[in-house]
């Protein structure tokens, strides 16, 4: 089974990934304002939007690409959890229990990411580095 561990994580960080990126990206053209909002109504300062821009987008490269990964796999893990609890808590209604339990999985495979390091198809591995 080792011998498929190392390709195993590099798909695992691809597909963990893309979601990130893509949101990330969507959301520094004209969803910006839109998002800006829902956060406010959400009772999150939009002010923090460009941080979940970074996060999102410059963290899902991170990842995917194995460099750093650690490190931003704990905070990615967080930022689930976080945004399961203040945007997804309403459990009336469907939609939202579902994208909680949802984030839960995903803060699942980071916290698994960052338990297991990026292996050594990635930045960090040709680094050698254990972030």
């Amino acid at each position: 089974m080792k011998k498929f561990e190392d390709s195993g994580l590099l798909v695992a960080r691809i597909l963990i990934s893309v979601l990130f990126i893509i949101a990330g990206y969507g959301k520094l053209g004209d969803a910006y304002a839109g998002t800006q909002e829902f956060m406010e109504a959400m009772k999150v300062p939009g002010i923090l939007l460009p941080l979940t821009i970074l996060l999102e987008l410059g963290g899902g490269l991170a990842v995917m690409f194995g460099l750093l990964t650690r490190t931003t796999a704990v905070f990615t893990f967080i930022f689930c959890i976080l945004t399961s609890i203040l945007f997804h808590h309403d459990f009336a209604d469907n939609m939202n229990q579902t994208m909680f339990l949802k984030n839960l999985a995903i803060s699942a495979g980071y916290l698994m990411l960052a338990i297991m390091g990026p292996g050594k198809f990635s930045i960090d591995g040709v680094l050698k580095k254990n972030w």
